[in-house]
């Protein structure tokens, strides 16, 4: 990695941008490297570009934009990771599809951000997209359970008790853990293990691959 150590010997973050926007990716990048904790490595146009550059400069956080919804791609993701792989790939997205998600997420992405995002909430996601969680802005998920369901629905879904149900409802609309122990009237822990449980009926491993997951077998309604 290309982190470099700031007073007290603590290592700063190294970032790369790539987004297809010369003056955003600039002023994100600026805006990084401003950061007594990060560092910014440059940007990158396009993907070819950006991952050469990732494989050049090995940095430990990617954030990837596009200006476009046919823009970058969230298929990058999995690119950057081969080619760096200890690197992190934080997706800033614009009008993505549940499948394309899905794939970043079952890739290794470790966020998946509005566009929109405000800088202090997409620093702090850098800062914290080591931690093995990934991040996804509720406005998103919560948007895949008010879609249709795609066409080629699994016909066998599997069996769900009530209570499971409960909670995968609270997570497609974007809840996290504590958001949903709280409404539900149970301890985080045993969230958690509601939430795991769902996991792994679904054979899924994250929140938003479950709530892709459940509106393909349609255990999430329309609207819900």
């Amino acid at each position: 990695m290309t982190a470099e150590a700031v007073d007290g010997g603590v290592a700063k973050t190294s970032v790369l941008v790539i987004d297809d926007h010369t003056s955003f990716a600039e002023l994100l990048t600026a805006a990084i490297d401003h950061e007594p904790d990060l560092q910014g490595l440059g940007f990158a146009r396009n993907a070819t570009t950006g991952l050469q550059m990732c494989r050049s400069l090995q940095p430990d956080v990617v954030v990837v934009s596009s200006g476009r919804p046919e823009g970058l791609g969230l298929g990058i993701a999995a690119d950057l990771m081969a080619a760096s792989p200890g690197t992190h790939v934080v997706m800033l997205v614009s009008e993505p599809t549940s499948e394309g998600l899905a794939q970043a997420a079952a890739a290794g992405a470790s966020a998946f951000l509005a566009r929109g995002t405000p800088l202090t909430a997409l620093l702090g996601t850098v800062r914290h997209s080591h931690s093995g969680v990934i991040e996804v802005d509720p406005q998103i998920l919560a948007a895949f359970a008010t879609q249709a369901p795609p066409h080629s629905q699994v016909s066998a879904a599997p069996l769900l008790t009530k209570r499971q149900m409960d909670v995968l409802k609270l997570m497609a609309e974007g809840k996290d853990v504590r958001s949903n122990a709280k409404t539900l009237g149970i301890s985080q822990n045993t969230c958690r293990g509601y939430v795991k449980a769902i996991h792994s009926r679904l054979g899924v491993h994250s929140q938003l691959e479950a709530v892709v997951m459940a509106r393909q077998l349609g255990l999430l309604a329309v609207g819900r």
